[in-house]
């Protein structure tokens, strides 16, 4: 096990060491705006979305039932990265009337199509859950405390 862990951290670090090699080649003022953008996304992140993130967790907890949480949950999820995936051709940049083949899809419209497919999801999968078979869950809610099998004898 350690040896896969070695061999994992030298993966890495090769990894990081090729990215600062590539950095490198870059000038300074690109240099300098690289970690301007990774601080602020730091900042953002730790101050902005961090405590949004749990501000939502904590009213859905109050909010929605214990059974739709978990699909509420991921398309939330799901959700909040089509939303970061869809920003660089939301406003459709670089779009030209001398070249219209360039982002020639309606994003706006393909973006709402996508979280209403994410989000129709979490009723079927409410759904879906109740027509299959007894889950881990219900076996261990229908125990006691006291329904402990005997430990098969050590070697």
């Amino acid at each position: 096990m350690t040896a896969v862990r070695v061999l994992l951290v030298l993966a890495g670090v090769a990894a990081g060491g090729y990215g600062a090699v590539l950095l490198w080649e870059n000038p300074t003022v690109v240099l300098v705006r690289i970690l301007v953008w990774a601080v602020v996304a730091a900042v953002v992140h730790d101050l902005v979305f961090a405590p949004l993130c749990a501000l939502l967790g904590w009213a859905g907890r109050r909010v929605v039932p214990v059974r739709w949480r978990s699909p509420v949950a991921v398309a939330a999820l799901c959700s909040v990265v089509l939303a970061l995936l869809a920003i660089p051709v939301y406003g459709r940049p670089g779009m030209r009337v001398d070249n219209p083949t360039v982002l020639d899809r309606d994003y706006p419209l393909g973006l709402w199509i996508a979280l209403a497919i994410v989000w129709a999801c979490v009723p079927a999968y409410y759904l879906l859950a109740r027509r299959l078979p007894v889950g881990q869950d219900q076996v261990i809610d229908g125990q006691r405390t006291d329904d402990v099998e005997r430990q098969p004898p050590s070697r």
